[in-house]
């Protein structure tokens, strides 16, 4: 288990280098290659290069209706009445009161690894020139911290649906659904 600390450092020091070419599909599940790069903490000139899938689960549209069915455990007998008039009310006032909700998959019996006794430099400029010529456009390549390298990953796909929302509702009102 990572300390806050760690998972904040680690979010704070992760990047993406090579960006897929693709974004979450909207009305599907979409599948993504990563390569993360790690320096090991205890040798210098050694990188873990580790490589995996992580899937994102189609977006599913929650829309204020779905506040109907909301289970309040706890809370106080009218709290299920106030949220339903606050709906109502914004609703009323024209607020769009639908949200995307993302979903991701990472296995981790697909994660291999490996170690290269190379300066990190040489390993990114080499990693990123055969995923460049791969062209393969599910491919993402991450540099990240090794012990939290799990949270380099999730920041990754936190990166991901960032880029995708726009486009994911823009299908979602194209189709009329919003």
């Amino acid at each position: 288990m990572h300390s806050p600390d760690d998972v904040q450092y680690a979010m704070e020091t992760t990047r993406v280098l090579l960006e897929p070419d693709r974004r979450i599909d909207t009305f599907g599940d979409t599948r993504f290659e990563f390569l993360l790069l790690s320096e090991l903490m205890d040798r210098t000139g050694e990188i873990r290069i580790r490589s995996g899938d992580v899937e994102a689960v189609r977006p599913r549209l929650v829309k204020p209706d779905a506040y109907s069915e909301l289970e309040l455990e706890g809370f106080d007998p009218t709290a299920k009445e106030r949220i339903e008039r606050m709906v109502e009310k914004m609703k009323s006032e024209g607020k769009d009161m639908a949200f995307l909700n993302y979903g991701f998959r990472f296995a981790r019996s697909a994660v291999s690894e490996e170690i290269v006794h190379d300066p990190i430099e040489q390993v990114r400029e080499r990693v990123l020139e055969d995923a460049r010529q791969r062209g393969n456009p599910a491919q993402a390549v991450i540099e990240g911290v090794d012990d939290a390298w799990e949270v380099s990953v999730v920041k990754f796909a936190l990166d991901m649906i960032m880029h995708s929302i726009p486009i994911n509702r823009f299908d979602f009102q194209r189709r009329g659904l919003l």
